[in-house]
């Protein structure tokens, strides 16, 4: 299924936006990697529908109060996956794209983590990455930072950056990294 993700860009993102450049950058950068391993491991998703989903993933970002990404909103940035499932699904975007935005932040949400965290996103929701796809974008995602040089990360500072966020978010890394590592070059 084909869908026009620069549509949304356009809308939200003027085009001399540096917030724009750094979310494009990044989100491409995403897209090109989970693609190379969806090919590669030959997981059988559709190309379109994972380049597409890793381009829409961060596109919350928006809503929230980051500056480092000239985004000027009034949310914690952790609540960009909901900002951009919300914005998707009332601009007619397929729930497939919905829910890789709404489920790729860390390695999942889960509802003890949102609670004990005290993260303000709704509690009727869920954000555990379930579906094939989701955890595809959700694992390449953790490779590509959106400030620095934007190089990709290697393992071991992946692993870092998820043990820093405690609770299971390192092993249910390890455990995409096990079902997702031999498509890495």
């Amino acid at each position: 299924m084909t869908v026009d993700y620069t549509e949304i860009y356009d809308r939200l993102y003027p085009a001399t936006d540096p917030g724009r450049r750094i979310l494009w950058r990044h989100s491409r950068s995403v897209a090109r990697l989970a693609c190379h391993i969806n090919e590669k491991l030959g997981l059988g998703l559709d190309p379109v529908e994972v380049e597409t989903a890793a381009m829409l993933h961060d596109i919350g970002i928006c809503g929230t109060d980051a500056p480092g990404l000239n985004c000027h909103g009034d949310k914690p940035y952790i609540c960009h996956g909901v900002i951009g499932a919300d914005i998707l699904r009332e601009n007619g975007y397929p729930e497939w794209a919905a829910r890789v935005a709404e489920r790729h932040t860390g390695t999942g949400i889960t509802p003890t983590e949102r609670e004990l965290l005290n993260i303000p996103i709704p509690a009727d929701r869920n954000y555990m990455p379930e579906t094939l796809l989701e955890k595809l974008v959700c694992y390449a995602d953790k490779f590509y930072s959106k400030s620095g040089d934007m190089k990709r990360k290697n393992i071991d500072r992946v692993r870092v950056s998820m043990a820093r966020h405690g609770g299971d978010t390192l092993s249910r890394f390890e455990a995409m990294h096990k079902a997702f590592s031999a498509g890495l070059d």
